[in-house]
């Protein structure tokens, strides 16, 4: 019973000692940050509630051809599938450095026939001996987790799962956006170009006033071959729309994971105007952002890292202990004689290994700084988006009213000298000029509106689409499915 008694005692210091980990605790790296956003300055956007962008937030543009469209890409976006099925791998990772923590067991049942060397032990010229072996082994070994080693692994490996569920989380708003973004931009071609065809009907009126006056002797041949030039111009420029057009119809159904010789969205004009959104405080967006989530949970994957190398300093101590039965003959293999055990500690230090560990544990600190400086740079590139979109908003809007005024304007001019030519007291070539800038007038407007609509939906990216960092999985929702232990 002596060893069994050391056994225990073994295990009992080993426990005491299990509190202990080695290497740096995990510090948030500071970040640079604004009291205010910049760009809201001289711009009063209205301030609706948060939860507004929390879950379907695309729901804020009233559109229901773009609810359908959101809803089929959690379901079909292949692109998504793959970030779901890389973050349940990360999962897996942490049950599996969590399997260090228990000892391991193995059994075995096996049997062996040998035929020794007649030349063995003396017996020179001798015939050997032929020698059964009936086995049925027991062994247990485990390695206490004396030095924090399996801990900063566990928790390296948390983080590393973490980091990977808010990169599903960045991809889903990404293709989100982008859906978003592909499906006014094709709105705004729908407009552009039902602009240009009610403008080519207008061409064909003045087409058949100006063949009139031809006919009345009041008209050129001039008049006549300007006026077709405007309307067959016009009728290309609706034409070469369609190429625009086709190609964000495939993109939206490479989104939603519909083959592009499938799907077809029927035209209709944009109608929509940008609806506000809420930007909080420049200190939220740290928590809000899924890419800067993934890279601050990175840097903490990368220190624990560094404890993990550290404890390569330490001793191994390991715990094992072996039993069963075995003997030469099977009626005597399973009776109490044959039974045959060991047990003890062993303890395994390295010496020497020509700089290894120094090697390992220098490249996770450096692995660590460069995380932190991922995590820095990705939360200046998040105010830089959010301050880009902002001043693109409110800059847009600012020009879509002075565009308004020169819409206006450049319909009355063109009202006013078409009344002069029918009048006679001006030529075509100044209906043709008034004509060419009224119509890219109009068309800069529905541009713009297009302009603002993605600028609207980027900044609901930029701003994290409503997600928050609480919703990362903690370590308890990250060991459920754990169901083969």
């Amino acid at each position: 019973m002596r060893p069994a008694f050391y056994l225990c005692l073994s295990v009992f210091i080993c426990g005491f000692l299990n509190g202990c980990s080695v290497g740096p605790d995990y510090v948030r790296p500071s970040a640079p940050f604004a009291p205010e956003y910049k760009e809201l300055e001289g711009w009063k956007p209205a301030q609706p509630q948060d939860d507004l962008l929390r879950g379907a937030w695309w729901e804020l543009y009233g559109d229901p051809d773009l609810n359908e469209l959101e809803a089929q890409v959690d379901v079909a976006n292949q692109n998504l599938a793959t970030a779901e099925a890389q973050f349940r791998q990360a999962r897996a990772l942490v049950w599996n450095a969590r399997a260090a923590y228990y000892p391991t067991a193995a059994f075995g049942v096996s049997f062996t026939r040998s035929h020794q060397s007649g030349n063995l032990f003396g017996n020179l010229g001798g015939s050997g001996n032929n020698i059964s072996q009936y086995a049925l082994p027991f062994s247990i070994s485990w390695e206490p987790d004396l030095w924090g080693r399996v801990r900063r692994a566990v928790e390296a490996n948390t983080a590393s799962a973490q980091a990977s569920a808010a990169d599903l989380e960045s991809t889903r708003l990404s293709l989100q956006t982008e859906l978003a973004a592909d499906y006014f931009q094709l709105r705004a071609l729908d407009g552009d170009i039902d602009l240009l065809n009610r403008t080519v009907e207008a061409y064909e009126n003045s087409v058949r006033l100006t063949q009139s006056r031809f006919a009345g002797g009041v008209a050129s041949r001039v008049d006549i071959a300007q006026a077709e030039t405007q309307l067959e111009s016009t009728r290309a420029q609706a034409i070469d729309l369609g190429v625009q057009r086709a190609q964000l119809e495939h993109a939206i159904a490479v989104l939603i994971g519909q083959p592009a010789s499938n799907f077809t969205i029927a035209a209709r004009p944009l109608t929509q105007t940008p609806p506000d959104i809420p930007t909080g405080v420049p200190s939220e967006l740290l928590e809000r952002r899924p890419d800067v989530a993934s890279a601050e949970r990175t840097a903490a994957a990368a220190n624990a890292q560094i404890g993990v190398a550290t404890a390569a300093y330490y001793p191994t101590v390991t715990l094992s202990a072996e039993g069963g039965f075995e003997s030469s003959h099977i009626a005597q293999w399973l009776v109490w004689p044959s039974r045959f055990w060991s047990v003890g500690p062993s303890v395994t230090e390295t010496i020497f290994d020509g700089g290894l560990r120094h090697a390992q544990t220098a490249q996770a600190r450096a692995a660590f700084d460069a995380s932190v400086a991922s995590y820095r740079q990705s939360v200046l590139a998040a105010f830089q988006e959010v301050e880009d979109n902002l001043a693109a908003l409110r800059i847009l809007e600012n020009e879509s009213h002075v565009q308004a005024d020169a819409v206006d304007a450049a319909q009355e001019s063109l009202r006013l000298t078409t009344n002069r030519y029918k009048e006679g007291t001006a030529s075509y070539l100044d209906v043709v000029v008034t004509q060419t800038a009224a119509l890219n007038n109009e068309r800069t407007a529905v541009d713009l509106l297009g302009r603002r609509m993605v600028a609207n939906v980027r900044l609901v990216q930029a701003l994290g689409g409503g997600w928050n960092a609480a919703d990362l999985p903690n370590d308890r929702e990250l060991r459920e499915g754990d169901s083969f232990f």
